[in-house]
């Protein structure tokens, strides 16, 4: 199709019409050997760190051993239930326990999170290709941006949903010109395949094909009003069998469908989508793709596809718009500029006029992509001492019992840098078939649920664990009228692990706890058997 350029000119996309790639192209063969080669180096930490420190990654991590294990393991059927339902957080519940048949959970994890990667990475190659009609290494600049904010979190199956979201509106941009039954074929098959990945994942496809079609609307102004009107709102038929999913599954009435909406952390959102550990890294890396596009544009080589400018501004209506808190999943709006900067990298146009072009390209690539990683890899194996001290705790828990998560310091587990910590505990899960307080088993969001009885000593509703004067108050019979999962502790649990503590603390109640294994930064306490144990 022609897309008018901005002074007038046509700009000839011809996107999925099958027309050759253009000269200043590169043979689609070379374009997957680098692909290939320099996804491979971004996914050297992971290869390398069996628990990536990743906030909520062990945490689900243990739900994938539950569902695989439930079957044979007396334990963990006696404390959880698997209960399958139309959710749309699903992908990884169906791939990792499939997987950890035949290896192990830790290694099912890590190759989830390559696959993840390598969907990002090649979806930005292939809406690239779709949108410039030719293949180019320029999207591979998006590889040091595998690793951001939002990574970190472990939301994996939006992450995993980001990758399938750009090959949905890739064969979107390609079929429009295609006959129609096959355009939303295709893109039913991908919404619903996105609806399953996570909510916000078919939320960013529905933003691209809206944004596509939007500039679609205005190039095609002058023709049939009523004919482009009619076609532009039938671009969104495949989203509406998502709806009726959403409403007839259980995440529709989850508590806190619209939490509240905060101007202040939009910010923070677009950091979370470039940033990962240390600021002056991140805004070197900027500069230096900044600096190398500026010339690159100023060259003449460098150009932008104008449904990019309609992606960024649809992009940023929808940000500003979104509330902090969607359907219960937090961090609701913070997602999205890591979306769309895979989306905006697509856009770029790179028309090299010389080999050397290419060559320039490729430096700047491997230099941006060599510093993240190296400081993800440093950074990683820092941590590992942490991650390390607690599967040596882990060992001293006797097998299939229940244990609550605790936090010495209230103000911890919100950085990044006590990510490593925040959900580790669930590593008990894994190791030694126990029920651990903070396992995720919030009904509407997973379809893991503690079983019975049990149900009444787990976090339900996704809030932060209790912090230590909380359960000193209640150790000590002060209860407060408190109705919390975690009032009765000293009686229901075997195991306490107290959270964000220092090497030198002692122990803050000796008539109730006993010290099993003591780490740089938490602690593990057997419950003493000091008071009747309600069973």
């Amino acid at each position: 199709m022609a897309i008018e350029g901005a002074a007038g000119g046509s700009l000839i996309m011809e996107a999925g019409s099958g027309r050759a790639p253009r000269a200043d192209g590169i043979r689609p063969s070379s374009a997957g050997i680098l692909f290939l080669l320099l996804t491979a180096i971004a996914s050297i930490p992971v290869v390398t760190h069996p628990l990536p420190p990743l906030s909520d990654y062990v945490n689900h991590l243990a739900r994938m051993h539950i569902i695989d294990a439930i079957g044979s393991d007396a334990d963990l059927s006696r404390y959880y239930t698997i209960e399958w339902q139309l959710i749309p957080n699903l992908m990884m519940d169906l791939i990792v326990p499939v997987l950890h048949r035949f290896m192990s959970v830790y290694l099912a994890g890590e190759i989830f999170a390559i696959i993840a990667f390598v969907l990002i990475i090649s979806g930005t190659l292939a809406l690239n290709r779709v949108l410039t009609a030719r293949w180019s290494i320029l999207p591979l600049v998006a590889l040091p941006l595998l690793y951001n904010g939002v990574l970190l979190v472990g939301v994996m199956n939006y992450v995993f949903g980001v990758g399938l979201a750009l090959w949905a509106l890739a064969a979107w941009i390609a079929l429009r010109e295609r006959p129609w039954p096959w355009r939303y074929a295709v893109s039913t098959l991908f919404a619903l395949a996105l609806f399953f990945c996570h909510l916000f994942a078919a939320g960013v496809y529905g933003l691209g094909v809206l944004a596509f079609e939007l500039h679609r609307l205005w190039v095609r102004r002058a023709e049939r009003k009523l004919a482009l009107l009619l076609d532009f709102a039938a671009s969104g038929a495949p989203f509406m069998l998502l709806a009726l999913l959403l409403l007839a599954g259980p995440t529709w009435h989850v508590d806190g469908v619209f939490a509240y909406w905060e101007l202040a952390g939009k910010f923070d959102g677009l950091m979370l989508a470039v940033n990962v550990y240390y600021p002056r890294v991140t805004f070197s890396l900027l500069a230096v793709a900044g600096l190398a596009g500026i010339y690159a544009w100023r060259r003449g080589i460098l150009g932008f596809h104008p449904v990019g400018l309609v992606i960024l501004a649809t992009g940023t209506i929808v940000y500003l718009a979104m509330p902090r808190a969607l359907f219960g999943a937090f961090l609701a709006d913070q997602r999205l500029p890591m979306a769309l900067a895979f989306m905006l990298i697509a856009c770029f146009d790179f028309k090299p006029r010389k080999r050397i072009a290419h060559a320039g390209l490729f430096a700047v690539v491997i230099t941006l992509l060599a510093v993240r990683t190296t400081e993800v890899q440093l950074v990683w194996n820092h941590l590992q001492k942490f991650t390390d001290q607690f599967v040596q705790s882990v060992k001293e828990i006797r097998r299939g019992s229940r244990v609550l998560v605790v936090y010495g310091n209230r103000s911890s587990g919100r950085e990044i840098s006590d990510f490593e910590l925040v959900h580790a505990a669930s590593i008990a899960t894994i190791e030694r078939s126990a029920m651990v307080s903070t396992l995720f088993t919030v009904r509407g969001k997973q379809i893991l649920h503690a079983r019975g009885e049990f149900e009444k000593y787990v976090e339900t509703e996704d809030h932060w664990p209790p912090s230590l004067p909380y359960i000193l108050q209640v150790a000590h019979g002060d209860k407060a009228n408190a109705s919390y999962f975690w009032k009765d502790w000293p009686q229901h649990y075997d195991y306490v692990y107290l959270l964000f503590t220092t090497p030198d603390m002692r122990n803050p109640d000796r008539v109730h706890l006993g010290l099993v294994y003591g780490g740089d930064a938490f602690q593990l306490y057997r419950v003493l058997p000091t008071i009747a144990r309600g069973r």
